[in-house]
């Protein structure tokens, strides 16, 4: 098992797509741990994006990111990081395929609706600047041992 950071952007938000990507993870029987929506403030952003604070488009990211609400959340599942990147698709809409979330939905690099955790190293960091450990919960479900149980 291994979990992931996965964030709902402010235009996921804005443009009312939260049920239907969280229903894509519970779909594909990602297990929710921990869940909650808020307004970043500047630091989270900033701390939020650290590995891009040299680049150009830093403070645009921050000001996107810190315009309106985001829903964060850790997940948990098998191969957990690669098979959520694969189901938000490529972080250019246009250059993702039909069937991933990006790819039915995404507009702009900007405004991708969603961002997730790339490594088990980013994961780490990421879910710290949005959530303390007691608010990540641990649980079974019946279903977990036919969904995570190799065959």
């Amino acid at each position: 098992m291994e979990r992931t950071f996965v964030l709902l952007k402010p235009d996921a938000i804005q443009r009312g797509l939260v049920g239907r990507i969280v229903e894509r993870f519970d779909r594909r029987g990602y297990r929710i741990l921990a869940m909650k929506m808020l307004v970043p403030s500047r630091d989270q952003a900033e701390q939020h994006y650290a590995v891009h604070r040299e680049k150009f488009f830093f403070s645009e990211l921050v000001d996107h990111l810190t315009s309106g609400p985001v829903v964060a959340l850790v997940l948990e599942a098998p191969d957990a990081i690669v098979s959520i990147r694969n189901l938000l698709g490529a972080t250019r809409p246009s250059e993702a395929t039909g069937g991933t979330i990006r790819g039915d939905f995404g507009q702009t690099p900007m405004r991708n609706l969603v961002h997730a955790a790339d490594s088990v190293e980013s994961y780490e960091h990421e879910h710290s600047v949005y959530f303390v450990e007691s608010e990540i919960m641990d649980y079974q479900r019946p279903i977990d041992h036919w969904v995570f149980e190799p065959e």
